[in-house]
C-alpha cells in the first residue's frame, strides 16, 4: 500500500494529527517538532499521546515524520547558533522516544561563508554527539536546493556526513523532489540516472523518507519554492513516476505544497489513483 500524508499542524496535539490524517486519506504525515521559526516546545501531553498511538494503530498510520525547525543551523560561525541546535536536536530527540520507530528530518545547515568542509564537521560532529544507542529515531539530512550557502546541495555532501558518524544505524536521507530539482537534478527527465548516482554516492539503503513537491522554478535555480501537485517545473506526470519508481514506492511519502488539507486530499487522491502497488 501506498503510504502518503502531509506536513500538518502539531499545535493541536498527536491525535488531532492523526484524525486530520485519516479525514484525507492519508497513511502518515509529517509535523514540526516544535514553532518552526522559533525555539519554543509544547510541553508533552502524554495522554493525547497514548490515545494517539492507539488511533494510529486502529488506522494503520505509521512511519511518521517529525521536522526540526528552520531556525536550527548545525554548522553556522556563530558558537551559540551551533549550541542551541544541539540542545534543540538533543531535546527533541529525547521527547520522539514517546513515539519510537519513527525518523526526525532536519536541514543540515548554511556554513554561512566558512566552507563546506567546516560546515561538514560541524554537523558531523553536532551527530555523533547527541546520537545514542538506545535511541529508537532515525535522523534524516534533507537534501538542499543549493541557496546560499547550503550544507547538503549534493550528494557528495550528504555523503561526506555519513561517512563521519559513527552510529551508522540512526542516520539516513530525506530526499526532497523540488530541492533537487532546484538542485540541479534531473528527476523528470532522467529519474533513474539520479537514482543511480544516489545509490551510488550515498546508498538506497540509507533513503528513509521523500519529502513530495513541485517546484516553481527551473532545473538548477536553487530557489527552493514548493509548488503544489503539477503546477510547477517537475510536473505530475515526472512526480507520479516518483512514486511508482521500483527504489522508492515502498518509502514514506510527505507532501509538503502550499495547501490546506483540502488540497492536500486532492494531491494524496491523484497519487493514490495512480498508484500501481496497490
Amino acid at each position: 500500500m501506498l503510504s502518503i500524508g502531509c506536513h500538518l499542524s502539531s499545535s493541536k496535539g498527536y491525535l488531532n494529527m492523526g484524525k486530520d490524517a485519516v479525514k484525507i486519506n492519508a497513511n502518515t504525515f509529517q509535523f514540526f517538532t516544535r514553532n518552526p521559526r522559533g525555539s519554543k516546545a509544547r510541553a508533552l501531553d502524554m495522554a493525547d499521546i497514548e490515545d494517539y498511538l492507539v488511533f494510529a494503530a486502529a488506522h494503520k498510520i505509521n512511519r511518521i515524520l517529525a521536522h526540526a525547525p528552520y531556525t536550527l543551523n548545525a554548522c553556522s560561525a556563530d558558537d551559540s547558533v551551533r549550541e542551541f541546535a544541539h540542545l534543540t536536536m538533543a531535546d527533541d530527540l529525547n521527547r520522539l522516544e514517546h513515539t519510537p520507530g519513527n525518523c526526525y528530518n532536519f536541514h543540515p545547515g548554511s556554513h554561512v561563508g566558512q566552507g563546506a568542509e567546516t560546515g561538514i564537521s560541524y554537523i558531523s560532529n553536532l551527530l555523533n554527539d547527541i546520537l545514542k544507542p538506545e535511541q529508537h529515531t532515525t535522523v534524516l539530512l534533507e537534501t538542499m536546493s543549493g541557496k546560499g550557502s547550503e550544507v547538503g546541495r549534493s550528494f557528495e555532501e550528504l555523503r561526506e556526513i555519513l561517512d563521519r558518524v559513527t552510529l551508522t544505524d540512526h542516520i539516513g536521507v530525506c530526499l526532497d523532489t523540488c530541492h533537487v530539482w532546484d538542485g540541479g537534478y534531473d528527476i523528470a527527465g532522467h529519474l533513474d540516472e539520479v537514482l543511480t548516482q544516489f545509490d551510488k554516492l550515498i546508498g538506497l539503503n540509507r533513503l528513509k523518507a521523500i519529502h513530495l513537491n513541485d517546484s516553481m522554478n527551473g532545473l538548477g535555480s536553487h530557489k527552493d519554492r514548493h509548488a503544489k501537485i503539477g503546477e510547477g517545473c517537475i510536473g505530475a506526470e515526472a512526480l507520479i513516476r516518483v512514486v511508482n519508481h521500483p527504489a522508492l514506492k515502498e518509502l514514506p511519502f510527505y507532501l509538503e505544497t502550499p495547501n490546506e488539507l483540502e488540497g492536500y486530499a486532492r494531491e494524496i487522491k491523484l497519487f493514490r489513483e495512480a498508484y500501481l502497488g496497490k
